[in-house]
């Protein structure tokens, strides 16, 4: 029998460690050990199976054309680069409820239709509450095989003798091997059972669908390891309290990054919404002050968004409030600081509030002038034309820098009914075949005298 010995390993990292630490040395978290056992000495089991592994050359491979399969989910497969590819292994992460088995149910169900065999693993739930569930859909009548069940070994064996064409797994924090004597969830279980399912997915050349949990910091349970393992990665973002949730694309090897896919989540599963931009614009108030409407791009798609600000005096003399919603409180600081040295105005003593709407997340630089126009409108109190829309990225010293894929993000301006554009003057090397009042700046202090 093979020796066994505790050690414990950092949930957050991977860390291992000969005894408990309360702060992991490599990624400075505290309290995110546990305790796990490890069999050592040469009776450990060793792989009888050596791949024959088969020497290629670049130029003698060939791509199939049309490699990326349609689920029939049109937002989903726009985040998946036009669809899943076979033998791609694809991690879809979210808080509880927010929807993560219903699209991939609702997945399934027009994978269905194109006979595509399919295989639903649920280590959470029993085949009669996912039929239950898929029922409520209404996709009660279709041909899934199913099984609930948490060993990863005997699971192999099943997707082995099947070779389903796409296989899902709900979740892998439930999963577990025999080889570890950890719980299932632990970091050791999780990167071994996920292993596993890689490598037959790679050799039968399966696309494999795997759900994490997410954590209260917002990243996927245990592992930022399998971000590493697997080829895509796509997060599920919103309120549970809310009907609009996001898809956003984190990683994908076959397809571009940080396309999003927008759905509202109805009583029978979640509808596509092909129109955000009317979505996020809809409860817009005219004329108010410290809103304004920002042009972004999400991957390949322009989107529109407002911009909400509220600057007001500090109460109790205590240090100013910055309270960031959907964008990095950094920015919002650093753009704070560039209207005070650059227009002389004094924010000290005003706390700031910055919200995008409709539960939006930005992390483009081209939404920072409609960020520091809205702070300003709020400022002075007066509010900037509805009917325009802006967007530029603002350098510490004002300037207004250029921005990538302007003509898409003007098109998309027109198309919602807006007549004029704030843009930056580097970006308008010719002058854009749209029928809008353009606006082109160099430096800040021209649009703040446009508006103020």
């Amino acid at each position: 029998m093979a020796k066994q010995r505790t050690i414990y390993i950092c949930q957050h990292c991977g860390c291992t460690q000969p005894r408990w630490l309360g702060k992991c040395p490599d990624c400075n978290e505290w309290n995110s050990f546990s305790e796990e056992m490890e069999a050592t000495g040469a009776t450990q089991k060793k792989s009888k199976n050596i791949s024959q592994s088969k020497l290629v050359y670049l130029d003698d491979v060939t791509v199939e054309a049309g490699m990326h399969i349609q689920t029939g989910i049109t937002e989903l497969d726009r985040t998946l680069g036009g669809g899943y590819v076979s033998g791609s292994v694809i991690l879809l992460g979210g808080d509880p409820g927010i929807g993560k088995s219903t699209i991939i149910l609702q997945a399934l169900a027009g994978l269905n239709q194109t006979d595509k065999t399919c295989l639903y693993i649920s280590g959470e739930e029993s085949a009669s509450q996912i039929k239950l569930r898929a029922s409520r859909m209404g996709y009660g009548d279709m041909h899934l095989a199913m099984i609930a069940d948490n060993n990863i070994d005997s699971l192999l064996t099943h997707i082995t003798e099947l070779t389903p064409d796409v296989v899902v797994i709900d979740s892998i924090q439930t999963m577990h091997t025999d080889e570890l004597a950890s719980a299932p969830g632990t970091i050791g279980q999780v990167r071994e059972s996920a292993f596993k399912l890689i490598e037959v997915a790679k050799r039968k050349q399966i696309c494999m669908f795997i759900i994490g949990h997410v954590t209260k910091d917002g990243a996927i349970a245990g592992p930022k390891v399998l971000e590493h393992m697997v080829d895509a990665v796509l997060y599920f973002e919103g309120e549970r309290n809310h009907s609009y949730r996001i898809l956003r694309t984190i990683k994908n090897r076959f397809g571009s990054t940080n396309e999003i896919g927008v759905f509202e989540m109805t009583g029978k599963g979640l509808m596509e919404v092909s129109d955000p931009s009317g979505i996020f614009l809809s409860q817009r108030p005219k004329h108010a002050n410290g809103s304004t409407v920002i042009a972004t791009m999400e991957g390949s798609r322009p989107v529109l968004s407002e911009v909400q600000a509220l600057v007001s005096s500090a109460g109790g003399g205590g240090m100013p409030r910055r309270t960031c919603i959907g964008i990095d409180h950094n920015r919002v600081a650093l753009l704070i600081a560039i209207l005070e040295k650059i227009h002389g105005i004094d924010l000290k003593g005003q706390d700031v509030f910055v919200n995008i709407a409709g539960g939006m997340r930005i992390t483009e630089p081209a939404a920072d002038l409609g960020i520091l126009l809205a702070i300003y409108s709020s400022f002075i109190n007066q509010h900037i034309d509805p009917n325009m829309v802006i967007m530029g990225e603002v350098g510490l010293s004002g300037e207004i820098r250029a921005i990538m894929s302007l003509d898409r993000r003007l098109s998309e301006a027109k198309k919602m009914g807006f007549e004029s554009a704030i843009v930056p003057k580097a970006s308008c090397k010719r002058k854009p075949d749209i029928d809008l009042t353009i606006y082109s700046f160099t430096e800040l202090a021209q649009c703040v005298a446009l508006i103020g």
